[in-house]
């Protein structure tokens, strides 16, 4: 069966020297120690290690091949999203990103769709790096962070943004990064186990409470992570919707019921009961394949989790590519 993985990551073999560039640190660097492995580095310190599917368009279609995954939707690893630097340079960076991802699209468009980065805390500037990546690189959509520095995803400055996503007709996938409460959560990984979550949750009460999937009904939105806490803390959302109105529907007076099956979410969630929990609160139309490839947190067999469920043949289908159409939507016939 035809399969599209809605999350997985990409970065650029060799970055720039952006602190050079720009006159300040922050950025990421890469040092390559071996002809298959590198070193993400933040101004000299240590943050992750890669391995070469994360930057060699081959070795991930080896790897999909023995997976059976047709399509890999790219995107940037969300450290690479540059929010904290001044704008100017954060579109720097994005443009490099955007015309990266384009570039491996091209040379096999049979395996590989695009999502782009933006440079978000300037709204003006992001839309003006959309439209370029959606009509000239033919980026089909958009990564976005689970907050924009001291905006939450219902900020007002944002509406632009949003009008224009809709107007370009591009799908947005919505992805943690800077997870609150970090400084509380230094040992067992926690910013990961439990920060991440937390974000994607906040993103998703952010758009349902905020109105903007009622401002700006033809959207397209993804969430990482199934949803990250979302699904599994509903009750208690919806419950705080309806005992105190006073303090949740504030800018939006419908029921978050409302909103169940408006967006997607990925199926990375590793526990069968949970994907049927997905299946449940969104519909089976709503929830895609994502595995978040090539890392360790991700699925390692990418969309084994499916494929172990008791879902028929149909239901299968879309769990497995039909949902990713139709998030994708518009381009892929193109």
């Amino acid at each position: 069966m035809k399969k599209i993985d809605i999350h997985t990551h990409i970065i650029p073999e060799h970055l720039p020297a952006w602190a050079e560039k720009f006159g300040y640190g922050g950025f990421v660097n890469l040092e390559h120690h071996t002809n298959c492995s590198a070193k993400m580095l933040i101004d000299g310190k240590f943050f992750r290690e890669l391995q070469n599917n994360c930057w060699d368009p081959k070795a991930r279609i080896a790897e999909c091949d023995q997976h059976q995954i047709q399509l890999q939707v790219l995107s940037t690893i969300p450290v690479l999203f540059s929010y904290w630097a001044q704008a100017k340079d954060a579109w720097d960076v994005s443009r490099f990103l955007n015309d990266h991802i384009a570039g491996v699209v091209r040379e096999y468009p049979d395996r590989f769709i695009g999502l782009g980065t933006l440079p978000m805390q300037d709204p003006q500037l992001a839309i003006r790096e959309m439209e370029r990546a959606s009509s000239t690189l033919g980026i089909a959509g958009f990564e976005i962070g689970s907050h924009i520095n001291d905006w939450n995803l219902d900020a007002k400055e944002l509406d632009e943004f949003y009008e224009a996503a809709e107007d370009l007709d591009v799908c947005l996938f919505v992805h943690p990064w800077d997870m609150m409460g970090k400084e509380k959560m230094p040992k067992y990984w926690l910013p990961w186990l439990v920060g991440m979550p937390a974000e994607t949750s906040l993103a998703i009460c952010s758009m349902i409470f905020g109105g903007i999937f009622e401002k700006f009904p033809k959207l397209r939105v993804a969430f990482a992570h199934g949803g990250g806490a979302f699904p599994g803390s509903y009750g208690r959302i919806k419950h705080g919707f309806e005992v105190r109105p006073d303090l949740v529907a504030v800018d939006n007076p419908n029921h978050p019921d409302q909103y169940l099956g408006k967006f997607w979410v990925d199926s990375l969630v590793h526990d069968i009961d949970m994907l049927d929990k997905l299946v449940s609160l969104f519909g089976i139309d709503k929830v895609a394949l994502g595995s978040d490839y090539p890392f360790p947190l991700g699925e390692l067999n990418p969309g084994k989790l499916i494929e172990s469920s008791g879902y028929d043949a149909d239901e299968k289908s879309w769990l497995n590519y039909r949902s990713a159409e139709e998030w994708l939507m518009g381009r892929m016939g193109d």
